[in-house]
């Protein structure tokens, strides 16, 4: 049990490590407006979730799950940080944005996570 919790620990410090990192890129590329940070770790990180899912499943990884899918791509995403965006944007006025960001994030991740869990069947099949 210790063992698994400092692997947890050990990769939610790796996934909020690149989360800080993405979120730092994202607002050097694309300012401040818009929170395309949180965006793109949430699908990349659903990408990511869908790919491990099948891949650790199908060649008997699961004592990795803890690590890189508690671990890291729990660091990693953000939907409590969304949600926190998704309010702002709605306190400042910004309600088509708002709802824009909801469905494009949640699509998207959706999306990005059966995409990755198809190409990954397709590859470790």
């Amino acid at each position: 049990m210790i063992q698994t919790l400092l692997s947890v620990a050990a990769g939610g410090a790796i996934g909020a490590s690149l989360r800080y990192l993405t979120n730092v890129g994202a607002t050097r590329a694309f300012g401040v407006g818009f929170p395309m940070g949180t965006m793109i770790v949430n699908i990349v990180g659903s990408f990511a979730m869908g790919v491990l899912f099948v891949v650790l499943a199908k060649k008997g990884g699961t004592a990795y799950a803890p690590f890189l899918m508690t671990g890291i791509l729990g660091g990693f995403t953000t939907f409590s940080a969304f949600s926190l965006d998704t309010l702002t944007l709605f306190e400042r006025g910004e309600v088509g944005s708002a709802a824009f960001y909801v469905a494009l994030s949640v699509g998207l991740s959706l999306a990005a996570l059966v995409i990755g869990a198809f190409i990954a069947r397709g590859v470790f099949a």
